[in-house]
């Protein structure tokens, strides 16, 4: 889940742009080569950015959230999505890929480890990264906390939700025969996989507007249209991931294996309104692993650029920078 939307509000609270000093097309094998970018210090402590999704992309405001002079930003697009090859694709795509992926950058990079930086998927996967791989992580900074439950699941693509925005669920739903409704996510599949590219972008655009026009707390429920080719594989890539659970052994695997990164500094910052990643998961997580730090954000929802969650994130970036 989650796309940055890119509210000109936040702007006045991140680093002003900055361009890369290294770009590359990295070939991480199964017939897939990796977008992976880096900016700022070139000899800055490292942090490393997951983009939500699955299928999201990062964006060039991703790497405003970090002083330049103090980070050394790495930006990189996950399999199938942004500027990765080939676009749109599932085949040796899996939660597991990913972290494969994340350890070949570090490699790569002769760093020994990192700052995780990662909000709704992006959380997800910053967290099962830093359970599979505690040594390598330095601090944990996730927003917006999704853990890939049922619970989860059923929440956004189950009704839950949709009790808050009738009218916009409605609209997500029509497209579903009334027999298919039960299964949201399933309906969805049959037609974002059929084969047939303009049935697969029209249920992509749905797809992509039902997330999209829940993201803001200042939200008026519609979700606009995104483009084709981006709809198309951010929408393919999270139905793949929802449907098989993000790849992981058991539904609560991330709690239950939360002891593997108990002694991992991090810091949690949730919109109070977020009606796509509820409040409630992150405040679950906090309490289970003591040594994160929650930060709840008064009026705000979802997205990356709420004005609030942009400013707090900025700022604890801001204090660490001085602790190194």
């Amino acid at each position: 889940m989650d796309k940055f939307s890119g509210q000109k509000s936040a702007v006045q609270y991140l680093y002003p742009p900055v361009e890369p000093f290294h770009r590359q097309m990295m070939d991480v094998g199964d017939g897939h080569k990796i977008y992976v970018e880096q900016s700022g210090r070139r000899d800055g402590h490292p942090v490393v950015v997951l983009h939500g999704g699955p299928g999201g992309g990062c964006s060039p405001a991703m790497r405003r959230y970090f002083n330049p002079n103090i980070y050394r930003i790495i930006l990189f697009d996950q399999r199938g999505c942004g500027r990765s090859t080939p676009h749109a694709s599932i085949e040796a795509n899996t939660t597991w890929h990913l972290v494969s992926d994340i350890e070949r950058i570090r490699e790569s990079l002769a760093i020994e480890d990192w700052m995780v930086f990662g909000g709704s998927w992006g959380a997800t996967l910053a967290l099962i990264y830093a359970e599979t791989h505690p040594e390598r992580v330095s601090h944990l900074v996730l927003r917006g906390v999704f853990m890939m439950t049922q619970v989860e699941l059923k929440w956004f693509y189950g009704g839950g939700a949709g009790k808050f925005w009738p009218e916009t669920w409605k609209r997500f739903q029509e497209l579903i025969p009334e027999d298919e409704r039960n299964d949201m996510i399933g309906a969805y599949h049959k037609r974002l996989f059929s084969g047939n590219l303009s049935e697969e972008v029209l249920y992509a655009r749905a797809w992509s507007a039902w997330e999209n026009a829940l993201a803001t707390v200042h939200s008026t429920g519609v979700g606009g249209e995104s483009p084709a080719e981006y709809a198309r594989a951010f929408a393919r890539l999270e139905n793949h991931y929802f449907t098989h659970g993000g790849f992981l052994e058991y539904d609560g695997q991330i709690l239950d294996q939360i002891g593997n990164i108990s002694d991992i500094p991090g810091t949690i910052v949730q919109g109070r309104y977020d009606m796509i990643c509820p409040p409630e998961t992150a405040y679950t997580l906090a309490q289970a692993w003591g040594k994160a730090d929650l930060r709840m954000i008064p009026v705000a929802g979802h997205a990356l650029s709420e004005p609030g969650i942009s400013a707090e994130l900025v700022g604890i970036m801001d204090r660490m920078a001085r602790q190194l």
